[in-house]
């Protein structure tokens, strides 16, 4: 199968960087074909701007663009690790959805309503967190992260959600904790295989 993997965190000695190699490294030993879009190595712009909005009426995009969307094409599912942020999204990683999930590559409208346009792709996401898996569940985050990024984004799209892990508290656990998620890493790309 063929993945792209997309990280977003500035940091490459975080936690998210540690996913993102584990990732890399299990689909590749699994013979998998992979692209890795790591957005802050790239220096990916973010910044939607009314240019990209022609851009995506007229079929007329900028390079960075129809390359993020031609990978988009090529794979099979996206893997997509980031951390949580203010609870959401970095706006790096919102930033390449509002220019690479553009209206008439991700979706399209008509006098039938929403039209997906990557119904048949599919994702994995890894999402790290701060606080406690308790706290996030009390606060309805889980929930609340189900329904603006699982469904608003990615289903919006036509793009399936096989399974979005979770791992809380990843600033205050130790090591030994960090190779446990390393590990629920691998058994999750090895369980979708299957």
């Amino acid at each position: 199968m063929k993945y792209v993997v997309i990280n977003t965190h500035p940091n490459n000695e975080s936690f998210n960087y540690a996913i993102q190699e584990t990732a890399v490294s299990a689909l590749q030993e699994a013979g998998h074909e992979v692209q890795l879009r790591d957005l802050y190595t790239l220096n990916f712009n973010p910044i939607l701007s009314v240019e990209d909005f022609a851009g995506s009426k007229s079929g007329q995009l900028p390079d960075d663009i129809k390359a993020e969307q031609d990978l988009i094409r090529w794979a099979d599912v996206l893997v997509v690790i980031y951390p949580l942020w203010w609870a959401s999204l970095p706006a790096m990683l919102k930033g390449y959805i509002d220019r690479v999930f553009s209206y008439g590559f991700a979706y399209s409208m008509d006098n039938n309503g929403l039209n997906k346009l990557l119904v048949g792709k599919k994702a994995i996401l890894f999402t790290t967190m701060g606080n406690t898996e308790t706290h996030y569940e009390e606060t309805g985050m889980f929930d609340s992260l189900a329904n603006t990024v699982d469904k608003g984004i990615f289903d919006f799209v036509g793009i399936e959600v096989l399974e979005h892990r979770y791992f809380t508290s990843v600033t205050t656990v130790d090591d030994a904790e960090r190779k446990k998620m390393l590990d629920e890493v691998k058994t999750t790309l090895r369980k979708l295989e299957s």
